[in-house]
């Protein structure tokens, strides 16, 4: 499972990758700004509209290109987790959604995803999630930009050590779901009125009832619940990559290299590290000359 596809390497083939990349994000990001600006109510009708369809094409090709461009780069294991990731967002969030709660839960597999394979990788899983959640649930197709997004900075979260303290965790969800609340409020404002569940309805009506625009409504309701969310996301995703067994979570190159984990998944590698060195010194598995090199670390899953 922890074999590289990496079909190439050197400057000359990563320039094409990092293209495919930029041209995913920014794909993404266009067909964002397009329903803000256009703002196409009809998209809550389901996929016969055109705003539906350029909607779909542009966050599933914007999704498809990030994956173009990170998949040299990805390990066999972290080919196998985006999948269970993108059908974790779902099932799971479509259970939240039914069930009426204030939070969505639908970013566990993106933030799974996002920390054990990389930034890319999860904005990836965030983009497809959402554009093939939007086949039969077209109010979840606008929010693909945003779920990206999530991805995205869960990675880098996890790149700059938010995984390796438990104490972290939580404020990393904070600022993550914060940030996710700022971006899909217009959509939500703009193309669905503010309209969600039960539980985010309640608490948009209770600050209109303050005084407060739409607007202003709906951006204080995504920071609360959005930031409350990614907080209960972060907490389950944490708590999934610690039990794992630490042989697992050295299965992706993208933890490993970081150690995104920090001791949690580091001491038996630095034990192996440290004995093998220690028996090509004495000599009982050859001399230092001899001595089978170590394993390749593997390229950094999802980091441009």
């Amino acid at each position: 499972m922890s074999s590289s596809l990496t079909l190439a390497s050197g400057p000359a083939a990563e320039r094409p990758r990092r293209l495919l990349i930029v041209l995913g994000a920014a794909l993404i990001a266009a067909t964002y700004l397009f329903l803000v600006v256009v703002q196409p109510a009809e998209i809550a009708g389901g996929m016969g509209s055109t705003a539906s369809l350029v909607s779909l094409f542009g966050f599933l090709g914007g999704g498809a290109l990030l994956v173009g461009g990170i998949l040299p780069m990805l390990s066999t294991s972290s080919l196998v987790i985006m999948p269970l990731g993108i059908a974790l967002n779902i099932a799971v969030g479509q259970i939240a959604g039914s069930l009426g709660l204030q939070i969505y839960l639908d970013a566990i597999g993106t933030v799974l995803v996002a920390v054990l394979a990389g930034p890319a990788a999860g904005a990836a899983t965030g983009a497809i999630s959402n554009a093939i959640w939007g086949l039969f649930n077209p109010f979840a197709l606008p929010f693909a930009a945003g779920a990206a997004l999530i991805g995205l900075l869960a990675g880098l979260a996890a790149r700059y050590g938010a995984f390796r303290r438990v104490y972290l965790v939580p404020v990393a969800g904070l600022v993550v779901g914060a940030v996710g609340g700022l971006v899909a409020a217009p959509v939500a404002v703009f193309m669905f009125g503010a309209a969600g569940t039960f539980g985010t309805n309640a608490i948009i009506a209770v600050f209109r009832s303050m005084g407060d625009k739409l607007l202003v409504a709906a951006t204080k309701q995504g920071l609360l619940s959005d930031s409350l969310d990614k907080i209960v996301v972060f907490v389950v995703v944490a708590l999934i990559v610690y039990a794992l067994p630490q042989r697992a979570v050295r299965q992706f190159p993208f933890a490993r290299t970081y150690r995104v984990l920090g001791d949690r998944a580091g001491n038996v590698g630095a034990r192996t590290d440290a004995v093998t060195d220690g028996d090509a010194g004495t000599g009982t598995t050859g001399s230092a000359a001899g001595a089978a090199p170590a394993p390749a670390r593997g390229n950094d899953d999802g980091v441009v």
